[in-house]
């Protein structure tokens, strides 16, 4: 008996399975061997513990998972019950070095309910989207097993699941947390069932963007045809390796929870936007088209200048819904004044911003006019406080800002408006992690108290 768990790599994903007998962990050598073990002791659980991370920024950006900011969001949904959107989406993965939601689910005959947790609260299992996708895995799970598929995962069916996750980045703030959650959920509940089908309209089925989140660097939700959403599925575009050059920056306005939510936001603009029905029948589809190709060429001005439009018209839709959303602050539209005008002090679109359903700005910009725009969102949202803090992730080396900038910026400046930036890349999908201590349940299967 080893002292920790077997860990090995899934499909991309960071994935954890631990066995424990008496609460403690003993390594599994093969499925086929937990297989007899089950049968032969009658008092050895399987807890499988597997944990990933996704990192997906926006409704188009994070088991470790990546978060995903979505360049062309999709607009709302045509079917709420199968999750099934009225135009197709494109969005970029984000990197789980800097971003990331990390799930850890265990089974045991000995959890008497479905239980999960979120930030280290409980939340209310029977959620609707939630229960659509513990029925989903579990159905597939079942056909698996009447297949005869002797994966031990198959044997625990009839067992009660855990689930803990924890986001490293605000939650239901315009972050694309629900799609980083739910794709990770998907993941990590698949490798506890044996389940290994597309999990596209699994994850769909708990946030609609959450499909996308399922694969790394640039990716295409589908709007399809089909009444059943058989065809509403997630394809890469491009890998992440794809366009190295290209940064993202998360300017960070506001942690708070939003007013109104992603999905009764757009279920209302559904109903009541006539220019959001114009949006998805007569602009999305050539954007894109074009976005596929920005993407392909790695036509960064392209790329840039489609992402802001679509990014306004995305919010005009929902000032066009009635009543009217409005998700930008007065400090969101002060980023947007700062970019044309950097754009315009440089003769060309250096930089671009989008916004989600939330006011915190997903900046997009090549690696060499990082350091630049940093130094220009510092001058016009200086740190109320410790300065060091006020930008996180990738290292962003400072540059002074020249007079001339300073001059066209023409801004007062707003301390505390921004606080902080989180500098991120392209990333890729689900990653499996190696550490056994990042699980989030005990042998318990009760989250590990917060360091």
């Amino acid at each position: 008996m080893s002292p920790g768990p077997k860990r090995r790599e899934l499909a991309g994903v960071s994935v954890t399975r631990a066995l424990l007998r008496g609460g403690r962990e003993c390594s599994v050598a093969t499925p086929r061997q937990l297989v007899e073990w089950m049968k032969q002791d009658k008092t050895c659980d399987e807890l499988g513990a597997w944990t990933g991370l996704q990192l997906c920024s926006g409704s188009g950006s994070p088991a470790k998972w990546g978060s995903h900011p979505g360049r062309l969001p999709e607009g709302g949904k045509r079917d709420e019950d199968l999750v099934l959107p009225i135009n197709s989406s494109l969005s970029v993965t984000l990197h789980q070095d800097q971003l990331k939601t990390t799930t850890t689910a265990a089974i045991s005959k000995d959890f008497t309910e479905d239980r999960i947790w979120l930030n280290g609260r409980e939340e209310d299992v029977e959620q609707p989207r939630l229960q659509a996708c513990l029925r989903e895995i579990r159905r597939l799970a079942r056909k698996r097993r009447s297949a005869g598929d002797e994966d031990p995962a198959a044997l625990g069916l009839s067992y009660k699941v855990h689930v803990a996750s924890v986001n490293n980045f605000p939650t239901a703030a315009g972050l694309a947390s629900s799609a980083a959650g739910y794709a990770c959920l998907a993941y990590t509940l698949a490798q506890v069932y044996g389940v290994e089908s597309d999990l596209s309209e699994v994850a769909r089925r708990g946030s609609g963007s959450a499909c996308r989140s399922l694969y790394g660097g640039f990716v295409e939700w589908q709007m399809g045809e089909r009444a059943d959403g058989k065809d509403s599925i997630a394809r890469q575009v491009a890998p992440e390796s794809h366009w190295p050059e290209l940064r993202v920056l998360i300017l960070v306005v506001s942690a708070e929870k939003k007013l109104t939510g992603s999905t009764a936001g757009m279920r209302t603009s559904v109903e009541t936007s006539p220019l959001l029905r114009f949006r998805a029948e007569s602009v999305v589809p050539a954007r894109m088209a074009e976005m596929a190709r920005c993407v392909r060429e790695r036509d960064f001005p392209g790329f840039a200048q489609l992402t802001m439009k679509d990014s306004n018209q995305f919010h005009a839709t929902c000032l066009d819904t009635f009543p009217p959303i409005s998700y930008l602050s007065d400090t969101s539209r002060r980023v947007v004044h700062l970019v044309h005008r950097f754009n315009a002090h440089h003769g060309q679109t250096k930089v671009a911003y989008t916004f989600d359903a939330g006011p915190n700005a997903v900046v997009f910009a090549l690696h060499d006019t990082v350091p630049e725009f940093v130094a220009a969102v510092r001058h016009c949202f200086p740190p109320e406080s410790n300065g060091d803090k006020f930008l996180k992730g990738l290292p962003v080396p400072p540059v002074p800002l020249s007079d001339e900038l300073k001059a066209v910026l023409d801004v007062d400046p707003t301390p505390g408006g921004v606080k902080y930036i989180i500098a991120t890349q392209v990333g890729p999908g689900p990653q499996i992690l190696e550490d056994p201590h990042a699980h989030l349940l005990g042998p318990d299967g009760l989250p590990k108290p917060a360091a």
